[in-house]
């Protein structure tokens, strides 16, 4: 059986006890996250132990999963992990099941970081929302909105970005800013609380869209230790 994890008492963090819930409530109101909270039964440990991973991130289909040498614990979990992805999928959303050793990491991050370990918000040019569950290993983790701050708004951090643009501070910075995806991303304020998001908890979060009645959920996913097992996530 996973272990759960309680979602913060924070205004913006509403829960919800059915995956109906889940994709019917509105977020408005200042709420930009919907967790429905969840102690799921099977053992997601023994999938991962069974995996055959060479690469960072191992997409995992059914078929996949089937065929994996598991006991009747390591069976209960697959069809919980199928049975989310059907859910999703019966609601139009294209889901991904992914076995994630570690994420690409900015090479030269210049002056912003850019991967998914900053703080940041995901973004679409119309409404929508991100799903999200992590079944096995460090769970994603997030953000208070009123204690991050956009790094472009950091005065020496804009500062740099103006060098690296190398124009003046107009439309044509903020289109800058926006191809190189700057202003999706966050710093914490010194006495941050970052939360987890838990394991087996299947969430629904703010996206940045033009028009969102509410602020994007910032997030970022955790870091990779050594020594870490890889983790199962459900994201779509």
């Amino acid at each position: 059986m996973t272990p759960t994890c309680q979602p913060p008492d924070y205004f913006r963090i509403k829960r919800v006890h059915s995956f109906h819930e889940l994709i019917s409530t509105p977020l408005e109101n200042g709420v930009n996250a919907l967790c429905w909270q969840r102690t799921l039964p099977g053992n997601f440990k023994e999938i991962v132990e069974h995996l055959v991973v060479d690469v960072d991130i191992t997409p995992l289909d059914a078929e996949r999963l089937n065929a994996l040498p598991v006991s009747a614990e390591g069976r209960v979990a697959i069809a919980v992990l199928l049975e989310d992805q059907r859910l999703l999928r019966d609601h139009g959303l294209l889901p991904n099941l992914d076995c994630i050793v570690a994420y690409p990491r900015d090479k030269d991050p210049a002056v912003v970081p850019i991967d998914v370990y900053s703080f940041h918000a995901d973004s679409a040019t119309v409404q929508a929302d991100t799903y999200l569950c992590t079944y096995f290993g460090p769970s994603s983790e997030g953000l208070r909105n009123e204690e991050a701050q956009l790094r472009v708004d950091i005065p020496e951090t804009r500062a740099e970005l103006l060098k690296l643009h190398g124009g003046a501070d107009d439309e044509n910075f903020r289109v800058f800013l926006n191809e190189n995806c700057y202003d999706l991303h966050y710093a914490p304020a010194p006495q941050a609380r970052p939360y987890a998001f838990g394991l087996g908890n299947l969430w629904r979060i703010a996206v940045d869209y033009p028009g969102s009645p509410v602020p994007p959920c910032v997030h970022r996913a955790p870091e990779t230790l050594t020594g870490q097992p890889p983790r199962l996530l459900l994201i779509s």
